[in-house]
């Protein structure tokens, strides 16, 4: 094997050895299905993957010559890993300010709710006064129910500040409550897919075929509408439990 071909291989191995395991702890903690689909990670992923796995090794192949002093390689091989570590660090933080830590069912619809939609002040309040759903760094995905407040005047300000663009309950993770707690309100808002608004009539068809296939009924009260910032999944509960059956791209 030439010098050019083992510069690349090498390249190629560590590059790709760091991209499995920092993408590799953020998908199996926090962009398992449909985290990594509704939060439009993917675009991220492509952009990282491009200059650590393609760009980086291809340029060391073209730079590296056996006939270069070898502080003249270091340096020319320095510039490629520094752009590599500046695309992995800005790829990794960016996929960590914007992990999944709520999918949240609030008043008629499920929603996710990411780290980058809660703010310090809001964190504050909820681990002093919600402790047990508060937010940590270290806290996985997990399903809540996020009714408005008791108080009339404060559930009626959340959601006129929601209609005018500003802050809505899901983002206020002390007003969260346990998921089971939600399930009584969740049964009477499941619709069968031939009646859920927000979907084309091909994409219904896409996922009643997805149903059919997966032995679930699209004509039973079943489903809900989970959506993420662009992106929206088809949630189908088993009716007798309210478990989750299936989790279904519309595309």
């Amino acid at each position: 094997m030439s010098f050019r071909l083992r510069a690349f291989a090498l390249h190629l191995l560590v590059s790709g050895s760091v991209l499995t395991l920092i993408l590799g702890v953020l998908y199996l903690g926090w962009y398992r299905w449909p985290g990594w689909y509704l939060s439009g990670a993917v675009h991220i992923l492509a952009l990282v993957t491009v200059i650590d796995l393609a760009l980086g090794p291809s340029l060391t192949l073209l730079i590296a010559n056996p006939r270069k002093r070898g502080a003249e390689l270091a340096r020319d091989i320095s510039v490629i890993v520094s752009v590599q570590l500046a695309a992995l660090v800005y790829g990794a933080a960016t996929l960590w300010l914007g992990r999944p830590l709520y999918y949240a069912f609030s008043v008629d619809r499920l929603q996710l709710v990411r780290a980058s939609d809660l703010t310090e002040s809001e964190i504050t309040l909820a681990r002093r006064e919600n402790p047990h759903l508060a937010p940590q760094w270290y806290s996985l995905p997990r399903w809540i129910w996020a009714p408005l407040p008791e108080d009339p005047q404060e559930a009626a300000r959340i959601a006129q500040s929601a209609v005018l663009g500003g802050k809505d309950v899901i983002e206020m993770p002390r007003y969260f409550r346990r998921w089971s707690e939600g399930l009584p309100q969740l049964r009477e808002r499941l619709q069968p897919l031939g009646e859920i608004r927000g979907l084309t009539a091909p994409e219904k068809q896409a996922l009643g075929t997805q149903m059919q296939r997966g032995a679930l009924a699209p004509e039973a009260r079943n489903a809900l509408l989970l959506w993420g910032d662009m992106r929206r999944v088809l949630v189908v509960f088993d009716v007798p439990t309210l478990r989750v059956s299936a989790i279904l791209p519309p595309d």
